[in-house]
């Protein structure tokens, strides 16, 4: 699906036309113990205790496996990656539906209403300062993801919700959106009350190959089912 999906787009003025990779030789290639780097600022003090401690059994089950895990200091301007993100998405998401907005704003939810609201009365030069800053944070988060093969994080704040009012908090993804290094999720177990719970894992730009193959040999050492206790 990747294969098929990547390549240029001609009418995408950010697409880049590059050749596209052979990802399943790729991942054979990579489908071996990684270099695991785990930052631990931010992602343990906001990810429920729960998710937290999670995340360092599945971290260290990898090293037993073979995995080497490196702890990893976040960039500095991790900081304001998060409010810098805000701003884009709402100007963006503005700038987008503007004129449907104006003609049907009745037709849009209360959250799409809100970002559309934000990013209509945003200053440009709040904007720029905030492309500045993601330009600077995904060469400060290219310089940390070198140091190892992949960067592992939870995939979530907190277990997954109990119902469909919301699909949950996407703080965690915030970081690899903004700074637009490739990433995914592997499947690492149930919470204490049988909801799934993942791992995420990043890359370097332009090395998904060496990213799912990498991920693919940790799914194989953590052997999970995602099965609920009384359902297998």
């Amino acid at each position: 699906m990747l294969t098929a999906m990547s390549g240029v787009d001609p009418n995408d003025p950010g697409s880049l036309d590059l050749p596209v990779p052979d990802f399943t030789r790729q991942m054979a290639q990579h489908n071996h113990p990684p270099r695991i780097g785990l930052p631990r600022e931010y992602f343990a003090e906001t990810a429920t205790a729960e998710v937290w401690a999670h995340t360092k059994q599945v971290a260290q089950r990898l090293a037993d496996a073979g995995a080497e895990i490196v702890e990893l200091s976040l960039p500095d301007t991790f900081a304001s990656c998060h409010s810098a993100q805000r701003i884009v998405m709402h100007v963006e998401c503005a700038a987008y539906h503007e004129r449907f907005y104006r003609e049907r704003a009745d037709d849009y939810g209360p959250r799409i209403r809100s970002a559309i609201e934000m990013g209509l009365i945003m200053p440009a030069s709040k904007y720029i300062q905030a492309q500045r800053l993601r330009r600077q944070f995904r060469d400060d988060m290219v310089d940390m993801v070198r140091q190892v093969d992949v960067v592992m994080t939870p995939a979530t704040v907190s277990p997954a919700p109990k119902d469909l009012n919301t699909t949950g908090d996407a703080a965690f993804q915030v970081p690899w959106t903004s700074s637009g290094l490739p990433t995914v999720v592997v499947p690492s177990g149930l919470s204490e009350l049988g909801l799934p719970m993942a791992v995420q894992f990043g890359a370097l730009p332009y090395e998904e190959g060496k990213l799912l193959g990498a991920a693919q040999w940790c799914e194989q050492a953590l052997g999970v089912s995602l099965c609920p206790p009384g359902y297998d």
